[in-house]
């Protein structure tokens, strides 16, 4: 399952593929494998776990990101993530942000292979779950060719079950995380030369693809692709990767479905004390392309603020689409 899964996934994002988030993602697609946002291994081994990791049983399949450098800790983090039901363990080593380098965790640890490893070796031990690495293709300035391979086989040899790769450097020196995501050059042929020197073992591909034709460019050379921030920005892109990527012909989910969907789970939430706006927020890319799209995100991130906002908020943003899609074809 998990395999096939990988196929397409949604890349884990800081403050964006929360729970509310994946919700909506899942109601696009059935088949991608969905990602958390990485969590601190401390927070899910001292703090509460339950408020990082609680998800709604739809979700699956779903990866959960831990973040973190010390293998005792971590093997502790993958044994609750365990028992919480995920179907994989992630662990990043690819967030060039200054606060995770602090913690001597993310892309600083690929200068670190051997502790990687460990910490990989520590995961599996404690989990029949699969464990997985999603890295870069060097820092600063490593050699991508040399250091690479070196990562990639110590992360072999402690039996990760899948690698997950940004076919880009990260600078840690220099550039902020998001410019890290922008300015280092994308380098996609290297990764297809450590997928061919690797396989069997799985390799997916992340960085820099926008659209369903470079995933299908993509899958020609790896085993899966990861899309980000385009998938999050153009959310209706995923309502076609269950027919174009998984061969799935049921129907492609309408936004009139969609919303109606997220309405209601949007009713089970407040009443639970989550406000309107930390489910609107993602939702604000879904009539993109479509007439009334600007006013159908100025009410979703206006309306859904205020104070009381319901579920009334996606009627009135659905109807304003609805709205001007009558008028175009009267």
């Amino acid at each position: 399952m998990m395999s096939s899964a990988r196929r397409f996934s949604v890349a884990p994002m800081m403050d964006w593929t929360d729970r509310q988030c994946r919700y909506l993602h899942r109601l696009l697609t059935r088949h991608s494998l969905l990602f958390t946002e990485m969590v601190n291994s401390g927070a899910v081994v001292h703090g509460d776990a339950e408020r990082h990791l609680r998800y709604h049983e739809v979700e699956h399949p779903l990866a959960l990101q831990l973040g973190g450098s010390d293998p005792a800790e971590l093997a502790k983090a993958t044994g609750v993530a365990t028992a919480f039901g995920y179907d994989e363990i992630n662990l990043n080593v690819g967030c060039p942000s200054d606060r995770v380098q602090s913690g001597r965790f993310g892309a600083c640890l690929m200068a670190e292979p051997a502790l990687v490893a460990d910490c990989v070796r520590a995961m599996r031990d404690t989990t029949d779950r699969p464990v997985t690495v999603k890295c870069r293709i060097g820092i600063d300035d490593q050699d991508v060719e040399e250091s690479l391979d070196r990562f990639a086989d110590a992360m072999v040899e402690a039996g990760v079950a899948a690698l997950y790769v940004h076919a880009r450097k990260a600078w840690l020196q220099g550039l902020s995380p998001k410019e890290n995501r922008t300015i280092p050059p994308l380098n996609y042929e290297r990764v297809h030369r450590l997928r061919a020197r690797l396989s069997p073992l799985p390799v997916m591909i992340n960085g820099g693809i926008e659209t369903l034709e470079q995933v299908d460019e993509q899958l020609a050379y790896t085993d899966g692709v990861m899309l980000g921030r385009a998938a999050y920005h153009n959310p209706m892109l995923l309502a076609d990767v269950d027919r174009r990527i998984f061969g799935d012909d049921r129907d492609v989910p309408e936004l009139a479905a969609i919303m109606a969907a997220m309405a209601e789970y949007a009713e089970g939430e407040l009443a639970q004390g989550v406000r309107l706006n930390a489910i609107a927020r993602h939702m604000l890319g879904l009539a993109n392309g479509r007439p009334g799209a600007r006013q159908f995100r100025q009410i979703l991130s206006v309306d859904a603020c205020k104070r009381g906002a319901g579920p009334e908020v996606f009627e009135r943003a659905l109807a304003v689409v609805e709205m001007r899609d009558f008028a175009a074809s009267a």
